[in-house]
């Protein structure tokens, strides 16, 4: 099969406030699109603000898919987003739309273009908890040097501060005796693609990060925080361990005040962009890189446009 002949997939990718959503819902609005969210934080419910959702008045002029799949208590894997991910992108298919993937989360986003194949290796939670032991006893980063010797293409891409992630690396090579960057082969799904990258100067970017959570601060983070501690879900969850929730965890507990956790919010997610260009570098051919500064959306739009025509 030709490639003229595949399905268009288009995907949006940047860093944390890069602007997206915004880009996303302007090219969904104009060439009928619908968005499947490529974000690790926004699957789960009752946490809005800190993981920046699309609001409901955005979602009802653009369906948004992937979006409040599940409770903060609840596991949910790779394999299972991707799954949903196919399915998502081919009901929208179905109505004769465009998908566009649209997210920061580098791991989704390369396991959906990338068709990886993941491997089916059940927790074992004995070892997860002495992963996890070994991490509070020595520390993250000490964790995370264990990964690297026994998997450095993993430990490449995976934040130390992730502890999470580097445990299910370290539990998939304790388990098949091979790093996961080798057994996570590929299969290359039956989309053609292109991938759309956002950037901003760094300078910029951390000044509209550090507004954004002012802003969400405005919007009542603290109170979202405190509302899902009185439902019973701890900051040992997983879901819990994102930006804004942690820090503000902090204060919580009593360990800070609340100006120095929401000064640790920014510099934390000012590191995790820096994280997230190791997943979309910009000496990547494959992706077109487009400044926001320069307000793009109508190239971007032309260069999609073109896309979807050569396919005509």
């Amino acid at each position: 099969m030709g490639s003229a002949s595949l399905s268009p997939l288009i995907a949006i990718v940047g860093p944390t406030g890069v602007g997206k959503t915004r880009t996303a819902m302007f090219l969904c609005q104009e060439i009928e699109g619908e968005v499947i969210s490529a974000d690790s934080r926004q699957i789960f419910k009752l946490m809005d603000i800190g993981t920046d959702k699309p609001t409901p008045e955005q979602r009802s002029l653009v369906p948004h898919h992937l979006i409040d799949v599940v409770a903060p208590d609840e596991e949910f894997t790779l394999a299972q987003y991707q799954e949903r991910a196919y399915q998502a992108i081919e009901d929208v298919l179905d109505k004769k739309k465009v998908p566009f993937l649209v997210g920061g989360t580098g791991l989704y986003v390369r396991a959906v273009l990338e068709g990886f194949v993941i491997p089916r290796v059940e927790p074992n939670l004995q070892l997860r908890q002495r992963l996890l032991h070994a991490a509070e006893r020595d520390g993250a980063v000490a964790l995370h040097g264990r990964l690297r010797e026994v998997d450095p293409e993993a430990a490449e891409k995976i934040d130390p501060a992730n502890v999470r992630r580097v445990v299910r690396a370290l539990e998939v090579y304790e388990q098949l005796g091979e790093p996961i960057s080798q057994v996570q082969a590929r299969s290359r799904p039956p989309y053609r693609t292109l991938k759309v990258g956002l950037t901003l100067g760094r300078k910029e970017l951390y000044r509209r990060i550090d507004q954004r959570v002012d802003s969400m601060m405005e919007r009542g983070l603290l109170a979202e925080v405190e509302d899902l501690v009185s439902r019973g879900y701890e900051f040992e969850l997983p879901a819990m361990s994102g930006l804004g929730y942690r820090q503000l965890g902090t204060f919580l507990r009593g360990e800070a005040d609340l100006p120095a956790a929401v000064q640790k919010i920014k510099s934390e997610t000012h590191r995790f962009v820096r994280q997230q260009y190791k997943w979309f570098r910009i000496d990547d051919s494959t992706i077109h890189w487009f400044d926001v500064g320069d307000e793009p959306h109508e190239t971007i739009k032309s260069l999609i446009l073109g896309f979807l025509n050569d396919s005509d």
